[in-house]
């Protein structure tokens, strides 16, 4: 059993590795993108902060929707059907272009909402341009991320996290080009920055799919095109199964920290600060478990596919043992070095020692966090989602934010009480995702009457 485990985390930390990759890249590129803007004033930076967050929520509800892709492609081949992989990836390709379209056109020809916003005149003037290109650019960025899941669900991560990697020298020299003027090219600014991401993402979408076009990796799935490129609603529907569930998962989270970062602002500039700080350093992090958790959740869709509970068990209980054990890891690093971590991002003394201590809490998140994140993988695995996505939601609008506020701000804790009721609102979800995929393992592990390990 230890040696099936051990092997079982091996293969799940090996493909996990360049999803990681790739999505640090992704984080990186956003932090570079920033600091370049910030470099011209604060209302630029202002601007850009806007625009991203305005945009974060319809965005990653996008990239939920394109996670169906890699759980229907990985479980069809899990059966050995070519055939099945090519039609789930090309009604999965066209579905998310809808949802594209969709969501990029109608943020695109929001913009205006910026001006309603309470924010400063100038900040939301100059924001205005930079969100129509940004939100144009989520066209190819999601249409990207659904390659790149049709990729992942075969387990060929590699390309895609070249890319990604790649993407990053083009979109800094792009940037030098058209935010600051060089080399004769107009002095855009911010603007300049939207047209250095929709160029930049329309590029790596257009080489991944030549790629997989052309490549004799995806031969077998692309060769049949003719008789298994079309649109069948059975197979949307599939694909809507898992992907609104999974955009409903991703929105929730992402719309309750940005509603306990709205809340926390209300405490001050200092304890908006130190939350933002002890934010960006577990969410660094969390890209790992969020990793781990998307290879778990192909390794064990592509066992689905087969309907061999042991080998889905064997991999969810490896997957947890690893997740587990990189929480505690950066839980003890985020004690170790409480000190000196927010001295990367300010040196005001205040903010300073309130981060210092928000990271101890933030310590024991990155346990909750991790393992959650792994529970709801597994789980999408096996597509159980509709379940999952009400959990999450207690998790974090019924515990986590409530008891957030009550402790923030009736019994006096500040930001501090604030962290403890996301702490609370993980560690709920942590608990009954993973004893429900258990359950469930158990349940279908004796149906098929062979000895589970568990």
């Amino acid at each position: 059993m230890q040696t099936d485990m051990r092997s079982e985390a091996f293969k799940t930390i090996k493909l996990a590795i360049p999803i990681i990759i790739g999505e640090l890249a992704q984080m990186l590129l956003h932090i570079i993108d920033t600091a370049m803007v910030g470099s011209i004033s604060y209302k630029h930076l202002a601007a850009a902060s806007l625009v991203l967050n305005t945009l974060n929520i319809p965005f990653v509800v996008g990239i939920g929707m394109t996670m169906s892709v890699s759980q229907m492609v990985s479980m069809a081949n899990g059966r050995k059907n070519n055939a099945q992989v090519s039609h789930y990836f090309f009604n999965g390709f066209v579905l998310c272009a809808v949802f594209a379209i969709i969501i990029a056109l109608g943020m695109a020809f929001s913009r205006g909402i910026l001006y309603h916003l309470g924010q400063d005149p100038d900040v939301a003037t100059l924001a205005t341009p930079f969100m129509f290109l940004v939100s144009l650019s989520i066209i190819p960025m999601l249409l990207f991320m659904t390659l790149k899941q049709f990729a992942d669900g075969l387990e060929f991560t590699k390309t895609a996290m070249l890319l990604s990697l790649s993407a990053m020298p083009v979109n800094i020299f792009l940037n030098w080009l058209l935010i600051y003027g060089n080399w004769g090219f107009p002095r855009l600014e911010l603007a300049g920055a939207g047209w250095a991401t929709l160029i930049t993402r329309s590029l790596i979408f257009i080489v991944l799919a030549l790629v997989i076009l052309k490549h004799r990796t995806f031969h077998p799935y692309i060769s049949i095109r003719k008789v298994q490129w079309r649109l069948r609603m059975h197979t949307i529907r599939e694909l809507l199964h898992i992907g609104i569930p999974s955009s409903m998962q991703l929105g929730v989270e992402v719309a309750a920290f940005a509603v306990s970062g709205i809340l926390v602002g209300t405490l001050g500039a200092i304890a908006q600060a130190s939350h933002q700080i002890a934010l960006s350093c577990a969410s660094f992090t969390f890209m790992v478990s969020m990793g781990l958790s998307q290879a778990g959740s192909i390794r064990t869709s592509n066992a689905y596919g087969r309907s061999n509970w042991p080998h889905i068990t064997t991999i969810g209980k490896s997957t947890l043992v690893t997740a587990l054990l990189y929480g505690i890891f950066c839980a003890a690093m985020f004690s170790l070095f409480r000190q000196r971590l927010p001295a990367l991002f300010n040196n005001n003394v205040s903010v300073m020692q309130l981060s210092s201590m928000l990271l101890l809490y933030a310590a024991v998140f990155q346990i909750s966090d991790s393992t959650q994140a792994i529970g709801a993988g597994l789980l999408r695995g096996i597509k159980d989602v509709k379940v999952p996505t009400i959990l999450v939601t207690l998790a974090y609008w019924v515990i986590g934010l409530p008891t957030g506020y009550t402790l923030a701000f009736k019994a006096g804790l500040g930001v501090s009480g604030m962290w403890i009721g996301l702490i609370a609102g993980l560690t709920f979800a942590s608990v009954f995702l993973l004893m429900r995929f258990l359950r469930i393992a158990k349940k279908q592990g004796a149906k098929s009457g062979k000895p589970l390990l568990i």
